[in-house]
């Protein structure tokens, strides 16, 4: 078994691991499920600092991101779509798969989308139903100041969908305080439980939007809509799989009971990005880097296959590569969740110390030590 150190799926805790074998019933039937359900759902919305009703999906976290898309488009609905990375860009899929008509507003993707900017191109031209913005760009490891846009986008009347798939609970999320009206989440990222899971929080005004829509939704398996009323009718659009709700229920609360998850988070960024710059390595971002992953520059000296297949081989660790735009030209180290601990961590630093040379790339700093001088 590899030591999972890429930016989701990451390594899973023992108790939610044991919490994921334990009896199940039948979860369309049983009442108490949906007791537990409705339980894990608040749960989750305590976490995420307000009383706006979570949902749980399902699939994995991109379901999250099609079912917001899904439930909100009506066909000819102008939809923003902030574009900084391979995710932002991916929107415009969704948009457009249930007849919207996605507008970009494209930047560089070294970068974070500059809210001056933005304001500048929404004084021009703010007739939007909704807009998507990505917290994390997982890919390139550039972070979104998501306040600072989606109130912002609040101020002109646009309604906000949020994706945090790979930032929240290692930085801080409030639908209320962020004006937020659709957040998105995934089960295999900072709350460190298996994939298989998405949710999503919603505001009023979304729930009724949804509601009073004038064409129904073009989808069953992405349409929310079934799910407001699931307590009061005792039913779910599919069977749920409640395996993995009982997992995800105890990675919430293992995060419930670490009040200092952020720091924790940020203080393991920051000596890793640290130690790669010390090394003689590039990071990617400019700026703005996220808490959650560093994307690292592939050396000129060798490539993404030959540095990952090495550290996989003689260390028994994964990192990641990239993907999209970023294949073949980034590495990835991902510090979320229960990767983001001193000894996973110190041990992939002390991998690259060794793998690096034997592939003609000289590191001038050992990233191990640096590592560690900066926790």
């Amino acid at each position: 078994m590899y030591t999972l150190m890429t930016p989701g799926p990451t390594m899973v805790r023992e108790n939610v691991r044991q919490a994921r074998s334990l009896v199940v019933g039948n979860p369309d039937i049983d009442p108490d499920f949906y007791d537990f359900y409705r339980d894990t759902c608040r749960l989750m919305s305590d976490l995420l600092h307000t009383k706006d009703e979570t949902l749980i999906l399902g699939g994995e976290g991109i379901l999250a991101l099609e079912a917001a898309c899904a439930s909100l488009t009506e066909p000819g609905d102008r939809v923003l779509v902030l574009d900084n990375g391979v995710f932002g860009r991916g929107f415009e899929d969704f948009v457009r798969l249930y007849g919207g008509t996605p507008v970009l507003y494209t930047v560089p993707s070294d970068r974070p989308i500059d809210p001056e900017a933005l304001k500048k191109f929404l004084d021009k031209d703010h007739d939007f139903k909704y807009a998507t913005v990505v917290h994390c760009e997982t890919p390139s490891g550039v972070l979104n100041d998501l306040h600072a846009l989606c109130t912002l986008l609040k101020s002109y009347d646009i309604m906000t969908v949020a994706d945090s798939v790979s930032a929240m609970f290692a930085v801080d999320v409030s639908m209320e305080n962020d004006q937020i009206d659709i957040l998105c989440g995934g089960s295999q990222k900072v709350l460190s439980a298996p994939p298989g899971l998405s949710f999503v929080t919603l505001s009023p005004l979304a729930k009724e939007t949804i509601r009073n829509r004038k064409t129904p939704v073009a989808s069953f398996y992405a349409n929310l809509q079934p799910f407001f009323t699931y307590y009061e009718d005792q039913w779910f659009p599919y069977t749920m799989p409640i395996s993995d709700i009982t997992g995800l229920r105890q990675a919430a609360e293992n995060i419930k009971a670490e009040p200092g998850i952020q720091q924790r988070h940020a203080t393991l960024a920051k000596a890793t990005r640290a130690a790669v710059q010390a090394a003689g390595l590039t990071l990617y971002p400019v700026c703005a880097y996220s808490p959650t992953v560093t994307a690292v520059v592939i050396p000129q000296e060798t490539t993404s296959k030959a540095l990952l297949g090495a550290v996989r081989e003689q260390h028994n660790i994964l990192l990641a590569g990239s993907f999209g735009c970023f294949s073949g030209k980034l590495f990835r180290i991902g510090h979320m969740g229960e990767n983001a601990y001193k000894e996973p961590l110190q041990a992939s630093m002390r991998a690259l110390d060794d793998v690096l040379p034997q592939l003609g790339v000289k590191v001038k700093e050992s990233m191990e030590e640096t590592f560690l001088a900066n926790l």
